[in-house]
Order: structure tokens, then C-alpha cells, then sequence
């Protein structure tokens, strides 16, 4: 592989692996173990497994192994562990490296699963967790401290599309001595540079842009080689949460298709919020890609385009809401995203149904708000959708 390629070159050849056969296709290795020559020779991949060695599908496998070296170079990073799920990802890469007495300032508008390993799980085990509002810089610092050991953050908000400053928030993490984990989901590798903006460690739900096809769950933890190898790689490989070689496979195919995809949909998302400036049945249009949003510069500087989501609060609360995502033709109601279909959710009910009702309004999630992941359909087919679901409203 270059180090010239661009992200996506890389995202079709990067971390190939060829059997001796010579596949064009990446092969698929099904298999839970693998045999040894002798019993010299286990005993030595026991004590030191090479980069071509592996000993169970648990803790490495070269299926899985082409996909985490693929996403690595995509993303920048020295390293990848492919995990069974997005939340395993986001789970693993805290508790791997968090003990009792430790500090975590994590923003708190989040996903709702995310919120319920910081507020349930690891304060469980003796871990205080600090919320912020992710976009007040000042927050930030006065949330941190000497014992702070990480901090955890959604690049873009889930589902009221704040940006985050990466650079801004890493530096001040890192002046404490803070490690940064960043969901960056909806920046998606493609728009991303978060390991050049300072983040130490990213993760992704694989589901989403990466399959981008609605066909497996995924995910993936990465980082430095000493992060991913000798903090994350122990505790994932003994608490089971790696992925399976055909997902690596499946996600693999989906990287080839990746900067299309998501392009594509960015360039859908930005034509339907402005076909829908002034739309009178809307009470907000958030999309961080359009001048209306207020970080509108930040996005630009950060990501280049403002995603594949836009968020839609409908006048008329709940009941217009649904109506709303009753009356859609072509996008489908469902909790996913990134997804070359469109999809559309009610997050107040469901992503985010948990959270207490001042909780959701703090956060901006209001009965009527909607989120749309764009897909790859005709944009003008998705407008003329949108347009005649929102005038079956009321």
C-alpha cells in the first residue's frame, strides 16, 4: 500500500491480504482456529504470534485483520480492533482502559446506549463521569482535573447535529493528560481527520456508513499500536466481543464503496435543506453543512461536508411527526443510519425514549424533531418525498 494513496484508493486496496491462489476478491476465512506443525510451534504463536500468525478467531483473524489495517490506513491511525458492534466499540475502548477512581468529562448530548454505559455501567465500577455541553469550550475546562483519565465525545451530535471542536477539546484534554475517544460516526472515516485534529482514539459503528447496506452489525476501536494491542486487544479477546470474519468480510466490500456512498448522500442532505429553508410547517431545519447552522465554519474547517443527516423539527409536536414519517414514500422508518436507503426516526421515542423529558428538552430533542439519514436515491425524488409528506401534516 502507498502512503500517497488517497482515502479512496485506500478504502478499495488498503491492508489486502492474497492467499496463494491470487483472489481479486478478499477471501473469507471461516475458521475458529488454526493448526500448528508441531507442538513447538503453538507454543511459540502462544508466546509471541506474528503479524501472519494467528491462533484463534477470538483474537485475530485474516479476514478481520485486512479490514482493521484497511480502516487504520483510511482513517490515519496505527492501528484497529474490529468489534462485533458499534457499542461494543464505544464499551471497549472505556472499559479497557478504566479502573475505579478514575474521572471521565464526556459531552452530554449523546446516543442513548453511550449514555447508559457512562451513567450505568461504569460508575457501577467506581468511575466518576462528568457531563458537559460538548460545544461550550468553557465547560470543558472547568470539568477537567488532574485525575480525568478520559474524555468521550460524538464529533456530531446524535441527533441535533452539534459539532464539536476536535482540536479545541483535545488540547485541552491533553493538558491534563487526558486520553480522547471520539464517536465519529456520523463524520464517517471519509470526512474525517480526527486522529490529525488530535483525537487518540476513534471509534465507529460499522453498521452504519461502513455496511451502509443494512446487513450486519459492526464495529471498530482505533489508535495507537500500544493503545490498540496492549490495552484493548487483551480485554476484548477475553470478554468476546471481536468480530466474525464474514462481517469483516461484508464490511470490507463496504469500504469499496464508501467515499461514493457518502458523498453522494452529504450531496442529497445539503439540496433538501435547501430545498426547505422557510418551509412553513418547520420549526428548525439542523444540518451542520448549511449556513443556518451555528457551527456551520467548524464543520466546514473540520469535516469539508456536513454529513448525511439532517435533523427536522416539525411544528406541531408528536402528532406531526408522525404523520409526517407515515406520509414518507420513499424513506423508511427505522432506528439505522448511514444506510444507502433513506431512513427516517422519532427520536424522542425511540433512540432516545429513555432519557427523562428535561433531559430531551435540555438536548433539543422535542416532540417534533425528526432525523433523516439521506441515502443514494434521485435527490429530487427524496425533495419531492419530503415535501409532499410535510404538506400531509395537519
Amino acid at each position: 500500500m502507498s502512503e500517497t494513496w488517497n482515502k479512496r484508493t485506500t478504502a478499495v486496496h488498503g491492508g489486502t491480504r492474497r492467499s496463494q491462489y491470487g483472489e481479486v476478491s478478499e477471501a473469507i476465512f471461516l475458521t475458529q482456529g488454526f493448526v500448528y506443525d508441531s507442538a513447538e510451534a503453538a507454543e511459540s504463536r502462544f508466546l509471541q504470534a506474528g503479524d501472519e500468525e494467528f491462533i484463534y478467531a477470538r483474537y485475530g483473524n485474516p479476514t478481520v485483520r485486512m479490514f482493521e489495517d484497511r480502516i487504520a490506513a483510511l482513517e490515519g491511525a496505527e492501528d484497529a480492533f474490529a468489534t462485533a458492534s458499534g457499542m461494543a466499540a464505544v464499551s471497549g475502548a472505556l472499559t479497557a482502559m478504566l479502573k475505579a477512581g478514575d474521572h471521565v468529562v464526556a459531552s452530554r448530548a449523546l446516543f442513548g446506549s453511550c449514555l447508559y454505559i457512562l451513567e450505568e455501567v461504569l460508575t457501577r465500577y467506581g468511575v466518576e463521569v462528568t457531563f458537559v455541553d460538548g460545544i461550550d469550550l468553557n465547560q470543558w475546562r472547568a470539568a477537567l482535573r488532574p485525575e480525568t483519565r478520559a474524555v468521550f465525545f460524538e464529533s456530531v451530535s446524535n441527533p441535533t447535529l452539534e459539532v464539536i471542536d476536535i482540536r479545541a477539546v483535545c488540547d485541552l484534554a491533553h493538558a491534563v493528560g487526558a486520553t480522547v475517544v471520539v464517536d465519529n460516526v456520523f463524520a464517517t472515516p471519509v470526512f474525517s481527520d480526527a486522529i490529525a485534529q488530535g483525537a487518540d482514539v476513534v471509534v465507529y459503528s460499522a453498521t452504519k456508513h461502513i455496511d451502509g447496506q443494512g446487513r450486519a452489525l459492526g464495529g471498530v476501536i482505533l489508535g495507537t499500536r500500544d493503545f490498540i494491542r496492549k490495552t484493548v486487544e487483551p480485554y476484548m479477546k477475553h470478554t468476546g466481543g471481536s468480530m466474525s470474519p464474514f462481517t469483516a468480510w461484508v464490511m470490507l466490500k463496504g469500504l469499496e464503496t464508501l467515499s461514493l456512498r457518502v458523498n453522494a448522500q452529504a450531496d442529497n442532505a445539503l439540496a433538501l435543506v435547501n430545498a426547505l429553508q422557510g418551509h412553513t410547517r418547520l420549526e428548525r431545519v439542523l444540518y451542520p453543512g448549511h449556513p443556518s447552522h451555528p457551527q456551520y465554519g467548524l464543520c466546514a474547517a473540520q469535516m469539508g461536508k456536513g454529513g448525511t443527516v439532517v435533523s427536522l423539527d416539525l411544528k406541531g409536536g408528536q402528532t406531526a411527526a408522525f404523520q409526517f414519517l407515515n406520509a414518507l414514500q420513499i424513506a423508511k422508518i427505522s432506528n439505522n443510519l448511514g444506510d444507502a436507503k433513506s431512513i427516517v426516526t422519532h427520536p424522542a421515542t425511540t433512540t432516545h425514549q429513555r432519557l427523562p423529558d428535561d433531559q430531551k428538552a435540555a438536548l433539543g430533542i422535542t416532540p417534533g424533531l425528526v432525523r433523516l439519514s439521506l441515502g443514494i436515491e434521485d435527490g429530487n425524488d427524496l425533495i419531492a418525498d419530503v415535501k409532499q409528506a410535510l404538506d400531509a401534516v395537519g
